[in-house]
């Protein structure tokens, strides 16, 4: 149990092989550039005037491959707060980003809407870049109203701990093991990534939770050093609040302060560990903005950015990730790899390729190539869905999971399948 925590909270070794990274194809290739040796700002807080890029521009500055364009030709892309994202992507000089996407613990797995935002954050890390995972273990007691026509039950603080702690270990175990995965594919020893009683590991990713941050915070702080410039009628104009505005449930006070909350996390994790991009799905474009809003107005500096993804739909517009039985769950622990893996196969034509595009790290060139077979004479039927689940399975439950699923399925052909 040691060994687990201790994992959970540690980061990669770094290897100092040299590596590239292919565009066309986004495969890696031998000669990607190791992009891992940089260490994250030390988290002693720094006063307010102090620009936090100062810290960033010491460390080497390294060619990396433009991932927004990565994510544009894959559809990942819904909206960003500047172009200038795109332009730092691009430029051969710009040192790497560090990028953090949040998880609050509203229940003790993530479902499959969340796993985009893992998706997302794993092709930051191919691409070169630095990735953190926020649990919200202090957001999660309020509650995001994005996306939400009620009010989130409250949770008591014993749920809200039991929440966090599964997520975060969760969170941890897949984009861990993908970031292995990734630089075990560039030449590095594996070794030196599996022994979790190491204080040396490669800081390509972090989990992190703003707990650590906010339970420090006095409500007085908060109101004379965040409160002072945000601006109701602005927050008022955010889609999440007014939806809710309009609506018979209206909505608390609570809610309606959880975007400063949230942007107060990327500023604080702009001034202290100089992150500098967050990215969301696409209702969570108001509270991205209120970040980049108060890192503006408090730090006066620019560099922050902000990048919303698309929320995972079926072509008809209904959400996917939804089954009879529920929820499509993460965690092993709440829906065997098995069904996980069934859900998918139940995909329709329509949809596949979409979400082969969205939810894997196939080549586009091979999708395609599917997306061809598809249409002509002589087509296995749900070739393609099986392609997503084994890929998408591998990616959550790893290359064990995925074998667990592949052998009950062989083994219960040609039975019907049934979610619960």
């Amino acid at each position: 149990m040691a060994a687990a925590s201790a994992a959970m909270t540690a980061l990669l070794r770094p290897s100092t092989s040299p590596h590239f990274l292919n565009p066309n194809k986004h495969r890696l290739s031998p000669r990607f550039p190791r992009l891992c040796s940089f260490s994250l700002p030390s988290s002693t807080p720094q006063s307010l005037s102090t620009n936090p890029q100062t810290t960033i521009e010491a460390q080497p500055k390294l060619a990396i491959t433009n991932v927004v364009d990565i994510l544009s030709e894959r559809g990942l892309v819904d909206s960003m707060t500047s172009d200038n994202l795109r332009s730092v992507c691009s430029n051969p000089n710009s040192i790497p980003l560090k990028v953090y996407c949040g998880f609050d613990p509203t229940a003790e797995s993530l479902q499959l809407g969340n796993l985009i935002g893992m998706v997302v954050l794993s092709w930051f890390r191919r691409c070169g870049h630095k990735t953190i995972a926020v649990i919200g273990g202090a957001t999660g007691r309020v509650g995001d109203p994005s996306g939400k026509s009620l009010e989130r039950p409250e949770l008591n603080v014993e749920t809200i701990e039991k929440n966090r702690a599964g997520i975060r270990a969760l969170v941890y175990k897949i984009l861990h093991r993908a970031s292995v995965e990734v630089d075990l594919e560039m030449g590095c020893i594996k070794d030196e990534y599996l022994n979790p009683e190491t204080n040396e590991y490669c800081n390509c990713l972090a989990v992190e939770d703003n707990s650590n941050w906010w339970k420090d915070i006095t409500l007085l702080d908060f109101l004379a050093e965040v409160g002072r410039y945000a601006r109701v009628g602005t927050m008022m104009a955010k889609d999440s609040v007014k939806k809710r505005l309009i609506s018979e449930e209206g909505i608390s006070f609570s809610e309606f302060t959880y975007q400063l909350l949230q942007g107060y996390d990327f500023l604080h994790m702009f001034k202290n560990m100089g992150v500098n991009v967050q990215i969301g799905g696409s209702d969570q474009w108001g509270n991205i903005t209120a970040g980049t809003d108060l890192i503006r107005k408090i730090l006066q500096v620019e560099g922050a950015y902000g990048l919303t993804f698309p929320l995972l739909l079926n072509s008809d517009g209904s959400k996917f990730g939804k089954s009879e039985g529920g929820a499509i769950w993460l965690s092993p622990a709440m829906m065997s790899p098995y069904k996980f893996y069934q859900y998918f196969l139940s995909v329709l034509n329509e949809d596949v390729v979409r979400f082969l595009k969205l939810l894997t790290f196939l080549d586009l060139k091979e999708i395609q190539e599917l997306d061809e077979t598809m249409k002509k004479p002589g087509y296995v039927p749900k070739s393609a869905q099986r392609r997503l689940a084994e890929e998408v399975t591998r990616f959550v439950h790893g290359a064990e999971g995925l074998a667990e699923a592949m052998k009950a399925t062989e083994a219960l052909k040609p039975g019907v399948f049934e979610l619960v």
